[in-house]
């Protein structure tokens, strides 16, 4: 069975880094973006070079019509979706509670929490057995912040996380019987991008001596994670959370 996997977020960080791994795993790989045309249409050069198939298309996670054209164009150039690595997220700037406003909430839950709640339902209605589909996975992307809260940094962000986690257990039981597996990756200290546009590119830095193992963790490890996640190798495990936190 060809095997394709949509990669919401997918050009840059822990995305791109899943994205590439997939693609030499076989899978044929396409990946979404907000903005980004550049780095991601790099990431299917990427793919392409080694023999691999990708398709990038842009779509808004927190939009219901960009996530039905964002499924349907993916199917429509490289078969029907069989993965959904739900990843897609963002954070603001670093700040404390009693100075976040409604406008960034808004922001930031329409990414991290409505975006994947409508992409989990899109895969659902095409992977179900109940809607004629053969089954599938759906890999979250949570973070350790989840279980952190990130003070003084991003409780919204921890908390949009934290409503994945309920999403990924949630979910995971309630289509369990329909051939679906739903698991979650919570990432600690990651060296990606995100950290700059929280204000702090050093971040991983200042906070790594605080990591039992000693270092951030690295984008590609993340990605080995969701792929055996993914895998055959995983068909057992389903509603389950994984850090990858280095022991934080």
């Amino acid at each position: 069975m060809t095997r394709v996997v949509l990669i919401t977020g997918g050009s840059r960080g822990i995305g791109a880094a899943t994205a590439r791994l997939a693609a030499e795993r076989g899978y044929r790989v396409g990946v979404d973006y907000h903005r980004d045309a550049d780095a991601a249409e790099a990431v299917v050069r990427d793919i392409e070079k080694v023999g691999g198939r990708a398709l990038a298309v842009q779509a808004d996670v927190g939009r219901e019509e960009d996530v039905e054209r964002l499924f349907d164009e993916v199917q429509s150039a490289l078969g029907p979706v069989t993965a959904l690595v739900n990843n897609a997220g963002i954070l603001e700037r670093q700040a404390r509670v009693d100075e976040i406003d409604a406008g960034r909430l808004g922001r930031v839950l329409s990414t991290n929490v409505v975006g994947a709640f409508l992409c989990a339902g899109a895969a659902v209605r095409r992977m179900s057995t109940r809607y004629g589909g053969v089954g599938g996975v759906i890999v979250n992307v949570s973070s350790r912040a989840a279980v952190l809260g990130s003070p003084g940094e991003y409780v919204d962000y921890a908390a949009s996380k934290a409503a994945v986690d309920t999403l990924t257990v949630g979910l995971a039981r309630e289509v369990a019987a329909e051939g679906i597996r739903v698991c979650g990756v919570r990432p600690g200290l990651i060296e990606t991008e995100i950290h700059a546009l929280g204000g702090e590119p050093g971040r991983v830095a200042r906070l790594a001596p605080g990591v039992p193992l000693g270092r951030g963790g690295s984008a590609e490890e993340v990605a080995h994670a969701i792929l055996w996640l993914l895998s055959d190798e995983a068909s057992y495990v389903t509603g389950t959370l994984l850090d990858v936190s280095g022991g934080r």
